[in-house]
């Protein structure tokens, strides 16, 4: 699995900055006010709700009913199963934040729930039959063709810092993606990556400064399936470059696929996994800090509720204070060769394992 110059590409999410973005995206292309309110805005709306984000909460919501540890989480019944359709999810006393993306006049009204999004131009709420999972909505992120880069996303900052947290969303690929390279397109959690509202790619992590990880697919050549195979994105004190580590669920780990990583005892090396274009996926993400000095972090995964990797023996940080502060939905590229875009729907941030929606 070559690594193709993906580290000259992957200049992290560029995600954030509006106007600062990742490797070039410049102003001009940042949308609305992508730091207007971006890092002030930390502390409004669904980031506080439910009130039950405290640290300690998410910590062990990490290890106990996802069931990462046994690699048997799949099975596990998570909260969506209580709430049909994900009507009410949100009142949950574990859940952090929700949005199935119904209450939104236009794609401008995202700022009133979301603290960062950009990209106004290519960003917009799809109405038509085919492009919305559930209800009358989703969220629709455009990559015009082009050799520019340029990223769209929305993130929400956490009022209270965690040491664990699970993310889920639904998700698909128009049916013309045909991208190669750089690119994250999917969902993602970090701890301190950004210095406000900047984001810090191609600077190492170091147990003390950030972590970060994302849930996406990589295509580093165009022999390869599109959109690519599953695989996380990671920022880590052991990480092989400047720039992030990809651990896929075979255990390989790029760059250096040569090069083994010791994923702990429990790690089960499982089968490469790429998705269909225009098909809507339930991803969920769980990262679980690991407890200074010791190698109990872990990463697991799930597509349409089954476990597809787990990942654990990981070592996110060295101080206590280091802590999950925002998650996000993406999609970046550093070129095109047609106009594609990507649907995203029913979020669901949460303390413990959410799984798909019932019926």
């Amino acid at each position: 699995m070559a690594r193709s110059g993906i580290e000259s590409g992957i200049l992290l999410l560029a995600l954030t900055l509006v106007g600062t973005g990742c490797g070039g995206d410049d102003e001009s292309k940042a949308g609305s006010g992508g730091t207007s309110s971006g890092g002030g805005a930390g502390t409004s709306s669904g980031g506080a709700s439910s009130g039950g984000v405290s640290s300690g909460g998410a910590s062990s919501g990490g290890t106990s009913s996802g069931g990462t540890s046994s690699g048997g989480a799949g099975a596990t019944v998570g909260i969506a199963q209580k709430y049909p359709g994900d009507q009410g999810i949100d009142k949950d006393p574990d859940v952090i934040f929700a949005d199935d993306f119904e209450s939104y006049a236009d794609a401008s009204k995202l700022w009133d729930r979301w603290d960062n999004t950009f990209q106004a131009a290519q960003t917009r709420m799809a109405t038509e039959t085919g492009n919305v999972l559930a209800g009358k909505q989703s969220l629709e992120f455009t990559i015009p063709k082009g050799t520019q880069e340029l990223s769209n996303a929305v993130q929400k900052v956490l009022t209270t810092e965690l040491d664990a947290m699970y993310l889920r969303w639904y998700s698909k690929f128009g049916p013309n993606n045909d991208i190669v390279g750089s690119s994250h397109n999917g969902g993602g959690m970090s701890a301190h990556y950004y210095n406000g509202n900047q984001a810090t790619p191609g600077v190492p992590a170091d147990g003390k400064n950030k972590f970060l990880v994302e849930f996406e697919h990589w295509r580093g050549e165009a022999s390869t399936k599109t959109p690519g195979q599953m695989n996380v994105y990671v920022y880590h004190p052991e990480q092989r470059d400047n720039y992030g580590d990809h651990f896929f669920p075979s255990g390989l780990v790029m760059p250096n696929t040569s090069l083994p990583f010791d994923f702990g005892a429990d790690f089960v090396p499982q089968p490469e996994v790429t998705p269909e274009l225009d098909k809507w996926y339930c991803y969920e993400l769980m990262v679980k800090a690991n407890t200074p000095g010791q190698r109990d972090g872990r990463i697991t995964l799930w597509l349409d509720g089954k476990q597809i990797a787990n990942f654990g023996n990981l070592r996110f940080r060295d101080i206590d204070s280091l802590k999950l502060d925002r998650f996000n939905l993406s999609f970046h590229a550093h070129a095109s060769p047609n106009e594609t875009k990507k649907y995203y729907d029913n979020v669901v941030a949460a303390k413990s394992y959410i799984g798909p929606m019932a019926p």
